[in-house]
């Protein structure tokens, strides 16, 4: 499967899980509220150019959509953010999860894939990745 597929799939998860949340109430909250649809909107646009631009700078956003938000999750099962204490339960809450962490492995694998991601034998060596010379 392609990886990029896979990340901007992983990102509109993440997005529609965030905008179904704002609409359930969310939005009442003052800092998280403003948050989550910005979440909802970034996940849509992140998907979209994973899709459509082939560059490194999709798959940065997509890799740091998904830890920024899986990180503030867990910032808010842990202390608390801006006064929210969530929990791990719920479909919603595991879905996000989940998704959070398949945008930032996907990410990854195709940035490696694609070769922005060198081992360091290869740049060590020079050696070219994905048919190019990138020293």
């Amino acid at each position: 499967m392609n990886m990029r597929l896979l990340a901007a799939a992983a990102a509109l998860v993440s997005g529609a899980v965030h905008l179904k949340l704002w609409f359930d109430g969310t939005r009442d909250l003052d800092v998280v509220g403003p948050a989550f649809l910005v979440n909802a909107v970034a996940g849509l646009v992140i998907a979209v150019l994973l899709l459509t631009w082939r560059h490194w700078a999709p798959l940065l956003l997509v890799v740091g959509f998904g830890v920024s938000t899986l990180g503030a999750f867990i910032i808010s099962t842990t202390v608390g953010l801006y006064g929210v204490n969530a929990s791990w339960s719920g479909i919603y809450t595991w879905a996000a999860a989940v998704s959070e962490v398949v945008a930032i492995v996907a990410g990854l694998l195709a940035a490696r894939a694609e070769g922005y991601l060198r081992s360091l034998r290869q740049r060590q060596h020079g050696l070219p990745v994905g048919g190019q010379h990138l020293d």
